[in-house]
């Protein structure tokens, strides 16, 4: 039972840090903006931003901001919008 336990403690653990599926498989660049840190990754007109550090009860308004340059840096892409939550933000690209 103990091991059972274990085992979906790991599991849940890992799916906090895994991509959503639209960006599954794409490499991630890690990047600190502002004390958190963001593993983006990019698909066309769209980036993710996934934070992955620990931070105390964060609001979303900050991390959007820092997710939104975060994904400006790694596509050098406008960020034109920033949805989601203070895990996961999406962006929507503005590439010329």
């Amino acid at each position: 039972m103990r091991l059972l336990v274990i085992i979906a403690v790991l599991f849940s653990l890992a799916a906090c840090t895994a991509p959503s599926r639209e960006f599954r498989g794409l490499p991630a660049q890690r990047i600190t903006v502002e004390g958190s840190v963001f593993d983006v990754r990019v698909r066309g007109e769209r980036a993710e931003a996934l934070r992955v550090n620990t931070q105390y009860a964060p609001r979303f308004g900050p991390i959007r901001a820092r997710a939104g340059r975060a994904m400006a840096l790694v596509s050098g892409c406008e960020v034109k919008e920033v949805l989601g939550d203070q895990a996961l933000a999406l962006g929507v690209l503005d590439c010329d």
